[in-house]
């Protein structure tokens, strides 16, 4: 007789608050006071990032306990997105509702490893909310999507601290994920889903229906 498999048991663990007690629940603004809503995430084994809607990324180092701050210049507006990456320097991108994306190449204690922090800028291509982000596994490309469709590449040199942008790929619906891997970039959009190879530049679609 063939074993019954017993049932999943999903169990609540309990909440962070050493993270969300670091996290002001408001911010004053002159003489507005402004609540703070958490609106993307992504972790790590060494990191918790938590984006938010007054543009302050909230940066948690597992390692040393601690609570770090990185905001974009100019505008306070929402984060939608954030995707953290470790290769031989911990990296963490940032999407926002107006389309901006910047990648922060963070401090390491390592001996080797990056010792300033720096920023890189994804300028002038996104024009709406960025809907997602996907690294490559040694952070030399970074692929972003938003609600309208469109998806670019950047190319990253973190030794010269250089980073080109150009469109790629526009689907008539919001990208919804992107993955990349070995030459393919995964795309799925509100529509469909294909494979995009960037060294031919072609798409093959991932079954034949759309969706509804």
């Amino acid at each position: 007789m063939a074993s019954v498999d017993s049932p999943v048991i999903f169990k609540e663990f309990c909440p962070l608050y050493y993270l969300l007690n670091a996290i002001p629940t408001k911010v004053q603004k002159g003489f507005r006071s402004i609540v703070v809503y958490l609106t993307a995430l992504d972790t790590n084994e060494d990191y918790i990032a938590v984006g938010s809607s007054i543009g302050m990324l909230y940066l948690y180092c597992r390692r040393f306990n601690q609570m770090k701050k990185y905001n974009f210049e100019g505008k306070c507006e929402s984060i939608t997105f954030v995707k953290l990456l470790s290769c031989f320097d911990d990296l963490v991108a940032v999407g926002t509702a107006s389309g901006r994306v910047a990648v922060f190449q963070l401090v390491s204690s390592l001996p080797g490893r990056n010792k300033q922090l720096r920023r890189f800028d994804v300028a002038g291509i996104h024009k709406s909310s960025i809907t997602a982000l996907a690294w490559s596994p040694n952070g030399m490309k970074l692929f972003s999507g938003d609600d309208k469709g469109k998806i670019v590449y950047s190319a990253l040199d973190l030794d010269q601290g250089i980073c080109n942008s150009s469109l790629v790929l526009e689907e008539p619906s919001s990208i919804v994920q992107l993955d990349y891997n070995q030459k393919v970039l995964l795309v799925s959009s509100l529509q469909r889903t294909l494979l995009f190879y960037t060294e031919e530049k072609s798409v093959k679609q991932v079954g034949t229906q759309p969706r509804k």
